[in-house]
């Protein structure tokens, strides 16, 4: 996710590692499924490219609201529909950030983190990197240790209950500067509070206005730090934003990357080095970085041998999810059940999970779309 502004938008390192990519004729198949909504809804699945906040269904928020009666936000799920439909960037910004003012105290984040991983389960997610931004919740009082102890126990014990890894990614607010910076990367590398499940660093905010190279000391850290490098970039910005963050911030994913497919040069240099993208349609549609799902350039990604993964982003927010998305993007590309499960490894491949629960997730995936095909 993106938190915009009401900013016109244009429309519009080494490399990380190398990772398998299945080959571009196993996700342009022409053979429609005969049920894609059913194969998807059973499919195992990783997600890479997921919000804390932004992941609160209407459940999650209206009993959040519940506990915090002070706030604007309504108690009844139904009527949060209506208050998720956004009528501008500016109307985005004051929605989700009345969403991120109701994580208060520690049992709220707890209590988010693990209903979160609930409704990830029910669609056969096996694996997350979940976006946290501690910088907004330790900003407004949470103590910085507690936040770290309800995450991660929040964590332990979806794993437990439900069978859903998560894995964190601390991220940068952009738009709240370079103090933001150094304070998400001080909690992100001190021994005394990096939490057991933090895997990268990440960057979000607005990209206008908000250049990637100024990050390239905190992401320097980061990286000898151990963390991985995933920023936001070119969702709502041109091309070069995303050479900046391969270039000044080592990235060995991209968040979004959807003006990639207007440079060639860029879509040859990411498939080359199997720098995979994190693609989410809908959001794409919803914060108008691409104006229809027609014209969406995760075809243009495939057909240039990018390595695409699909994700949901917000997906409350934008009234979706990751089945959702898994058949949108089915649909755009023209797959069927083998395409889909290829696309699915896709994200497994691409993650910061062990070889080992790589190669266990990505054989379920083949053994449930063995068992669907099976006559």
């Amino acid at each position: 996710m993106t938190v915009l502004t009401d900013q016109p938008i244009t429309r519009t390192a080494p490399p990380g590692p190398a990772v398998p990519f299945p080959g571009r004729d196993a996700l342009t198949q022409q053979h429609a499924p005969r049920d894609p909504h059913a194969f998807i809804a059973g499919l195992p699945k990783a997600e890479l490219h997921v919000h804390h906040v932004g992941s609160a269904s209407p459940r999650i928020v209206a009993e959040l609201a519940a506990r915090h009666p002070d706030s604007k936000v309504p108690t009844d799920p139904e009527a949060l529909a209506d208050y998720f439909t956004f009528t501008d960037f500016a109307h985005f910004i004051q929605v989700y950030l009345s969403v991120v003012d109701l994580i208060r105290t520690p049992e709220d984040v707890r209590l988010l983190t693990y209903e979160v991983a609930r409704d990830m389960a029910r669609q056969q997610v096996r694996y997350a990197e979940l976006t946290v931004t501690p910088y907004s919740s330790t900003r407004r009082g949470i103590d910085e240790r507690a936040f770290m102890d309800a995450i991660e126990d929040a964590r332990k014990a979806a794993e437990a209950d439900f069978g859903t890894v998560l894995r964190w990614c601390f991220d940068i607010p952009g738009e709240a500067g370079l103090e933001s910076a150094e304070e998400t990367l001080r909690l992100a590398t001190d021994e005394r509070l990096r939490p057991e499940g933090l895997v990268s660093f990440g960057l979000g905010g607005p990209e206008i206005g908000v250049p990637r190279p100024q990050f390239k000391p905190y992401f320097d850290r980061a990286i000898a730090a151990g963390l991985h490098s995933v920023p936001h970039a070119g969702e709502t910005t041109g091309p070069q934003t995303v050479w900046d963050a391969l270039t000044e911030l080592r990235a060995e994913r991209i968040g979004h990357g959807t003006s990639s497919a207007q440079d060639p040069k860029l879509l040859a240099h990411l498939a080359e080095h199997r720098i995979p993208l994190e693609v989410c349609p809908t959001s794409n549609i919803a914060t108008r970085a691409v104006r229809t799902l027609d014209e969406h350039p995760i075809k243009e990604f495939v057909e240039a041998g990018v390595l695409v993964t699909v994700n949901s982003d917000d997906p409350p927010m934008f009234g979706t999810d990751l089945n959702t998305e898994y058949a949108v993007a089915a649909r755009l590309l023209g797959l069927d059940e083998r395409g889909i499960a290829e696309l699915a490894k896709n994200a497994v491949h691409a993650s910061f999970l062990d070889e080992a629960g790589k190669a266990r997730i990505a054989e379920e995936i083949d053994a449930y779309t063995e068992r669907w095909l099976a006559p």
